[in-house]
């Protein structure tokens, strides 16, 4: 058992335990800090608050008769401006909008904003670079829930010369008008957000999850929208109740999502978790998911996106986190335009979602839609629908289901074919399963082109649900179905096994090389 320093601020550091330990321990071990007792925690990824600035820390965890140690220096602070005294009432009546926004836009290079204790009214806020905001414990921003209050974002600005454009709104992968984001971000850097406080977004069914396939005035907004920016990191704080998807960085790199929980009703329409869109170097750590659509889904844009910017969603890694009650866990689509590659998921577990890996694709994506390099190690699944899917006829826009997307005989390759690369999947347990093991489901005229299954073990539970492995056209329901692999080039499946399915337990079609060991 080894510490390491996640992320640290002047005031607070998240401590991850390299282990091979999933999420949490069934035991709590007692945290030091500086020689003195600090709390007890279960989960291998903690953070600690109420540090002070510019001061030398030893952190010590002892569990089971076992010690593990890490040493860290908490970061430099100049100033903190503390939002009541600005004009902040947080008694959730008053607007706390242009007195939280003053607090911000005042605040100097390496400063803190405080937000402590109470109920802040608020609708869109707009980060600054080279800031810290502390959202303290109790402190809640309770957003507004009337659409015509918040900023509106176009999707494409013509610029000065008609040559280029400017991008600012988006939905679903395509430069559409949207509601700034209650968190919105643009070009900013180096920027913190953290604290043991609450982000509410109050959205219900009478409210933003009303016709939510309908734009009204613009699309929804997100929870935290951040636009191209830089090095900016999430810690420790809840988020619940989102109008759409909760977190959605978009081109933008370095960044962080350390410690957070995110709770949506399990029926909420379009509630995602966290979206990486066209994003660089993203690392998702300790993060409790449990919502409505699907957990964490990567994407790089539609045709139109994907095409002019052809920007990539790269070098993600997702470890230590819960994803619960969500269609997809980790989910890599549907609009992948400009494809993704290096994905990295590794000691996390799956609890009730409808799928573990979902990769949704379709005829149409286009050539740079090249998926590469997606990684599953040490993961554990429990009442997972389907643990491994992989559809390459996925129904979603207008034409979703005509023959050009739909038919399974093989059409031509051209600009509108995407692409699947290596799919690599290790030591992983996955029971209580329902509906099928596996629906890898490749392009005829393009096959999947690896697939790479080594200690992985799958068993059904006894009273098994039905559903659909998968969306799309001429799939029927059914429960306790084995492997079911079809269009592949190279299958090699090593310490494989399988038990209480009905029927094959490997029912493999059209794949050039297979390779059991």
């Amino acid at each position: 058992m080894k510490l390491r320093v996640a992320l640290k601020t002047a005031r607070s550091a998240t401590i991850e335990t390299i282990t091979e330990q999933i999420y949490e321990y069934d035991t709590p071990g007692t945290i030091y800090v500086n020689g003195e007792s600090h709390g007890e925690t279960k989960k291998t990824v903690f953070t600690l608050f109420d540090l002070k600035p510019d001061m030398d820390y030893n952190i010590c965890l002892e569990r089971d008769g076992k010690k593990a140690e890490v040493v860290f220096r908490t970061d430099y602070e100049f100033v903190t401006l503390n939002v009541r005294e600005i004009g902040a009432k947080g008694d959730g009546i008053q607007d706390d909008t242009p007195f939280i926004q003053a607090a911000i836009m005042a605040c100097p290079k390496d400063g803190r904003v405080l937000i402590p204790k109470g109920t802040y009214h608020i609708t869109s806020l707009f980060l600054k670079s080279h800031i810290k905001i502390e959202l303290a414990e109790g402190a809640e921003l309770q957003a507004d829930t009337d659409r015509n209050k918040f900023p509106r974002f176009p999707g494409v600005i013509e610029s000065y010369d008609e040559k280029e454009d400017y991008n600012l709104g988006t939905w679903e992968g395509n430069p559409l008008p949207m509601f700034a984001g209650i968190i919105t971000g643009i070009d900013v850097e180096d920027v913190v957000i953290y604290g043991r406080g609450l982000i509410n977004g109050q959205a219900d069914f009478d409210n933003w999850w009303h016709d939510v396939r309908q734009m009204k005035i613009a699309f929804r907004p997100r929870m935290v929208f951040l636009e191209r920016c830089k090095n900016v990191s999430l810690q420790g704080f809840s988020l619940k109740d989102s109008p759409a998807w909760v977190l959605h960085p978009y081109f933008s790199q370095d960044l962080k999502f350390i410690d957070l929980t995110i709770n949506n009703p399990a029926n909420s329409h379009n509630t995602d978790g966290l979206d990486p869109e066209s994003c660089k170097d993203v690392e998702i750590l300790g993060v409790h998911f449990s919502l409505g659509d699907d957990c964490i889904a990567i994407k790089s844009g539609k045709i139109y996106m994907g095409r002019k910017y052809k920007t990539p969603s790269e070098n993600i890694m997702i470890r230590q986190c819960l994803m619960e009650n969500g269609h997809g866990a980790v989910t890599v689509g549907s609009e992948v335009g400009a494809g993704v590659k290096n994905i990295r998921v590794e000691y996390c577990l799956f609890r009730h979602t409808d799928r573990g890996l979902r990769i949704k694709t379709r005829r149409g994506r286009g050539k740079d839609s090249v998926l590469s390099e997606i990684y599953f190690d040490h993961i554990h699944m429990d009442h997972v629908m389907t643990p491994f899917v992989v559809n390459s006829f996925y129904f979603c826009d207008p034409d979703g289901k005509s023959d050009y997307v739909q038919s399974r005989e093989a059409l031509p390759v051209d600009e509108r074919t995407p692409s699947i690369k290596g799919l690599y999947f290790t030591n992983i347990k996955a029971e209580n399963c329902h509906v099928a093991a596996s629906f890898f489901y490749g392009l005829p005229e393009q096959k999947i082109e690896r697939i790479e299954l080594k200690n992985v073990e799958v068993s059904f539970a006894e009273e098994a649900n039905k559903g659909a492995p998968a969306m799309l056209s001429g799939i029927e329901e059914c429960s306790k179905k084995g492997f079911l692999i079809n269009n592949v080039e190279t299958l090699i499946l090593d310490q494989v096994s399988i038990s209480g399915q009905v029927g094959k337990a490997f029912d493999v079609t059209n794949v050039d090389h297979y390779d059991v060991k």
